[in-house]
């Protein structure tokens, strides 16, 4: 498979002041499904605007309430399960190919609002990184701890 295979995407783990990631439950979902806000990179769009955008569309979160404090690597991939390949994107990807980036949240709980033009989400909250794995959809999971290893020295973990 070559990356022509996988839209382009990006992902943000935001976290709190006590280092803690903020997480969404997807709204199209009837299990609890968590995730990090990510999206696809839109045609000349920087990764990084990206992660700003879909940020602040998916959670409300203004762009001058981040800061960025590394970036991934390395592209992290997964890959979609047979059959949810032909119900997203039209069926042109394979799964998503994605530039991560690590931020600090400089706001209050109450710039948080997910009440957006195109909600994704509907509930948010702070948790460890440890339990990131646990709250995702199972195709993710290689992903997520893969993110939480780069990521290992600004999250605390034990």
């Amino acid at each position: 498979m070559t990356s022509n295979d996988y839209r382009r995407g990006v992902g943000v783990m935001l976290l709190n002041a006590d280092r803690q990631v903020w997480v969404g439950r997807r709204i199209d979902r009837t299990d609890e499904a968590w995730q990090m806000p990510q999206g696809g990179i839109d045609e000349g769009e920087e990764p990084w605007d990206t992660a700003l955008r879909e940020l602040e569309e998916e959670t409300g979160i203004a762009p001058h309430l981040v800061e960025r404090v590394s970036d991934c690597p390395e592209r992290l991939r997964y890959d979609l399960p047979e059959e949810l390949r032909s119900k997203l994107w039209g069926g042109k990807w394979k799964g998503q190919e994605q530039d991560w980036f690590l931020c600090r949240f400089l706001g209050r709980q109450s710039d948080v609002d997910i009440a957006t033009a195109h909600p994704e989400f509907d509930a948010w909250k702070w948790v460890d990184a440890g339990e990131l794995p646990d709250l995702i959809v199972p195709f993710k999971r290689d992903l997520y701890r893969r993110l939480i290893a780069q990521f290992e020295e600004h999250l605390g973990l034990p």
